[in-house]
């Protein structure tokens, strides 16, 4: 073929292939690369990253993608992983109708795998999501359902992470000395599996606990610290564990003035979590 015949039917496909990319959404262009270069356990572990920075477009595709991949290959840890990362997205619309399918699958996925784990999961993004709603009844029975497997199974990670969870149903409920015991228990438990004690996570119950109590000084002090280290460690709170931090924030701006706000501040830059907590739960 002439050099001349070749240049031509080469920059039609070319113009082709430009456009085609130039179409796309830039984080459809994303999701792909993503899926193309990751393993299906690094997509769920991006889908995750994506739900925290409030990307959930994105989660759920790849969420969805890893979903397809798992039954394709019969894989129910890829089923079970997807579907539970799809039940966080879900909770953040507080689409229960989303939720409850998600479930349904989740218990079909225990049934016909022997696996308890999946009813675990089913079990605490129920009371996620409850929790979110405001219904704390239901998410305490969630809750007592999480951990009543998880401790049965094993699964010391989600037997210790819903003890802080609960412990914001305790302080909702008015159970503040309940509450106290499960925020010291989920350090306890940390400790035990050698987990970082400088955990800022855990200080969002504390605050809450204590915003409740009326020591909105002290929460505020907490909640400052907390919001402090999250972004030192590049830590994105879920939406359900956000939200009662963003009460204690709101509430320390109404109940206290401008001048003992900056102070507390000011005082609270050399708080640790081990400080607070030597403060707060001893």
């Amino acid at each position: 073929m002439k050099k001349e015949n070749y240049l031509i039917l080469l920059f039609p496909i070319l113009f082709l292939i430009a456009c085609n990319s130039q179409n796309k959404k830039p984080e459809e262009v994303k999701t792909e690369e993503q899926a193309t270069e990751s393993s299906p356990k690094e997509m769920l572990s991006q889908a995750y990253q994506l739900f925290k920075e409030g990307d959930d477009e994105g989660s759920i595709q790849l969420a969805n993608t890893v979903l397809k991949i798992g039954k394709e290959t019969k894989n129910d840890t890829l089923i079970g992983r997807a579907l539970t990362s799809l039940c966080r997205n879900a909770q953040r619309k507080l689409d229960t109708a989303r939720l409850r399918e998600l479930s349904d699958q989740l218990v079909d996925l225990a049934t016909s795998s022997g696996d308890q784990k999946w009813l675990m999961y089913r079990a605490h993004m129920n009371a996620e999501m409850w929790r979110l709603i405001g219904n704390m009844n239901r998410a305490e029975a969630f809750y007592n359902e999480s951990m009543k497997i998880s401790f049965e199974t094993g699964s010391i990670g989600m037997y210790t992470i819903d003890h802080f969870n609960k412990s914001f149903v305790s302080t909702a409920k008015g159970d503040f000395e309940t509450a106290k015991e499960l925020i010291k228990k989920y350090y306890q438990l940390r400790a035990e599996a050698n987990k970082d004690p400088e955990d800022a996570y855990g200080l969002i119950a504390l605050a809450y606990l204590l915003e409740q109590q009326k020591n909105y000084e002290e929460a505020h002090e907490i909640a400052t610290v907390t919001r402090r280290l999250f972004k030192e460690q590049n830590l994105f709170p879920e939406p359900p564990d956000e939200k009662p931090l963003l009460l204690v924030e709101a509430k320390a701006k109404e109940m206290l003035n401008q001048e003992t706000l900056d102070e507390i501040s000011s005082n609270s830059e050399s708080q640790t979590v081990s400080s607070l907590l030597e403060k707060y739960l001893k």
